[in-house]
């Protein structure tokens, strides 16, 4: 074993016994409606099992069976983590999550919210016909070479760095089309952090209908005018059409200071790729957000300007210097990435199975929740 493996799990033992104890795994198993028999191979020692796997670098079936004085083979412990449900082990890394995160002081909050981190990478898995048909390859690949790759969409906490939720998608499919599952469970009030990626009239007008904030960067494409008391912005001319026609996509309301203002955005005529038609009809006609614009100086670099766009209006309550301070917390998120696809080597998943791979991410969710407490 490793000599740094070696204190990890005495803290584990030690301080989270009571998320990891044989009562906790079973009781999971019953919030799940599932019944076992009374094995060697029981949920419990599945887990514990699971675990110390990922711990060891993700290692193979085969080197699991040796963690121990046990007296079984890789193929029964593989049929052991099928029969486990998937559930079981989202129940376990979430209850750990919830118990850092309930434990830390009212500071852990951004002006009496609690703040969100979201955004996606990606992994790649063994090559297998279930994984190229649920999840896909890179184009560049040659037929018959390669590996699937899949997307997935992470929601940390940005107080504790907690992974509450992982979930996996296509790899030819828009990061966005995963965000309503990544953010169910979220409280009123809550604030969800990302980049420019997530800035766009339908997931605001999400995250609103569900009463959560956003903060996210602007998007390149969208055109934002700080000019005061202007009737509307257009998003841009086309050539040989008259100005009546060119449909406006935001309406000046209120300035609150330099650079930072309210405006309405008014929906876009063609719905997102990742929204059906009736989802995108259930949608207001327009929001109201916040736009603001600050500049960035770091010594030996040029002068940047950062755009955020928010639903926290009122800057009395929210400033801009501390909206920019939150975004600034944002670049946490790609730590907390590199933490689970290079130090616990979640770049690649070695499951055979789609089943197999979800029960997979859950456990990398679990284990980099256990170590980060």
């Amino acid at each position: 074993m490793p000599p740094r493996m070696i204190p990890i799990l005495g803290r584990l033992r030690q301080d989270l016994a009571a998320d990891l104890s044989a009562d906790a795994i079973k009781q999971a198993c019953k919030d799940e409606k599932y019944s076992w028999r009374d094995r060697l191979l029981n949920p419990v020692t599945t887990v514990y099992l699971f675990i110390l796997q990922i711990l060891h670098g993700n290692t193979a079936c085969q080197h699991a069976v040796h963690f121990g004085q046990w007296n079984f083979t890789d193929s029964a412990y593989c049929a052991a983590r099928k029969r486990l449900p998937l559930g079981v082990l989202r129940r376990l890394a979430g209850r750990v999550a919830e118990r850092v995160r309930t434990t830390a002081t009212a500071a852990s909050t951004w002006h009496g919210h609690r703040v969100w981190l979201l955004d996606g990478s990606s992994f790649s898995m063994s090559d297998t016909p279930e994984l190229q048909k649920a999840f896909g390859r890179p184009g560049n690949q040659k037929s018959g070479c390669g590996f699937p790759v899949a997307r997935f969409l992470a929601l940390f906490d940005l107080a504790t760095g907690m992974l509450l939720r992982v979930e996996p998608a296509p790899l030819r499919s828009h990061e966005m089309s995963r965000c309503a599952v990544a953010t169910a469970g979220l409280l009123p009030g809550d604030v969800v952090l990302g980049d420019r990626g997530f800035c766009s009239y339908a997931h605001i007008a999400i995250l609103l209908k569900r009463k959560l904030h956003g903060v996210f960067r602007a998007h390149q494409r969208r055109i934002i005018d700080f000019t005061p008391e202007r009737p509307r912005a257009a998003q841009g001319k086309a050539k040989g059409r008259p100005e009546a026609m060119i449909r406006p996509h935001s309406r000046w309301v209120l300035s609150q200071g330099d650079s930072d203002q309210v405006v309405i955005w008014y929906k876009p005529k063609s719905k997102p790729t990742w929204m059906s038609k009736d989802e995108y009809a259930l949608l207001p006609e327009e929001i109201t957000v916040r736009e603001l614009r600050y500049k960035v100086h770091t010594p030996g670099y040029r002068v940047g300007e950062v755009t955020l766009v928010t639903t926290l209006l009122e800057a009395s309550v929210y400033p801009a210097a501390a909206l920019a301070d939150l975004y600034f917390r944002r670049w946490q998120v790609e730590v907390y990435l590199r933490d689970l696809k290079i130090t616990l080597k979640m770049d690649v998943l070695k499951c055979k199975t789609v089943d197999g791979v979800l029960k997979e991410l859950a456990v990398f969710a679990l284990v980099y929740n256990l170590v980060r407490s």
